[in-house]
């Protein structure tokens, strides 16, 4: 297995990690700073997310770079990033950090452009990832960090980033979504031929 592929993988080992800090309440005490309260557990839990997030680009960096562009790495990449995102929003939501509902267009969003990728796939076609694609994993990341950290620090300052990011995330996951389909119409068109 090549480097790329190791770090895709680390990428994929630190998603149970992530939840297990979210989720699991320890007794390590707290960050506490004006009105922002941040638990050890959050802190490590947002750190372990951006170590895992910055290894997005560096996989495919290096795989390019190396020429080790294999077909393992084209399968584990996106499952990656979308495993990593997927697990930090359903954990949020378990904690009553994000509406479910936001989450769900999200998560959906993913799903579907994996599904026209599939179909796109079947029919010997790659439909690589758009500037709106990266545009919107680049959003979700800040919004799920914002979130993570109980919108440290802008709310010292009474400025709801957290809230306003989710939000851009959602529109900006939707935008891009619709986008994939319109640019991959033909991908979904039904072909239909006349036997004689």
């Amino acid at each position: 297995m090549n480097l790329a592929n190791r770090i895709t993988l680390a990428r994929i080992f630190l998603v149970p990690i992530i939840m297990f800090f979210l989720l699991v309440r320890f007794d390590w005490g707290q960050f506490t700073f004006a009105d922002v309260t941040l638990t050890y557990s959050e802190i490590l839990a947002t750190l372990i997310f951006i170590l895992a997030a910055s290894t997005d680009g560096l996989d495919g960096y290096i795989a390019r770079k190396r020429n080790m562009v294999t077909n393992l790495g084209k399968f584990l990449d996106p499952l990656a990033d979308k495993l990593l995102i997927t697990a930090a929003l359903i954990s949020l939501v378990e904690l009553g950090s994000v509406a479910a509902w936001m989450a769900i267009l999200i998560i959906s969003r993913e799903f579907a452009v994996t599904g026209l990728r599939l179909v796109a796939a079947a029919d010997g076609q790659v439909i690589a990832a758009s500037n709106m694609g990266k545009l919107k994993t680049i959003i979700q990341i800040v919004a799920i960090c914002a979130v993570m950290l109980n919108n440290f620090p802008f709310g010292l300052i009474n400025i709801p980033f957290d809230s306003f990011a989710m939000w851009i995330a959602v529109l900006i996951t939707m935008i891009s979504g619709v986008d994939y389909f319109i640019k991959n119409k033909n991908v979904i068109q039904f072909k239909t031929s006349v036997h004689k």
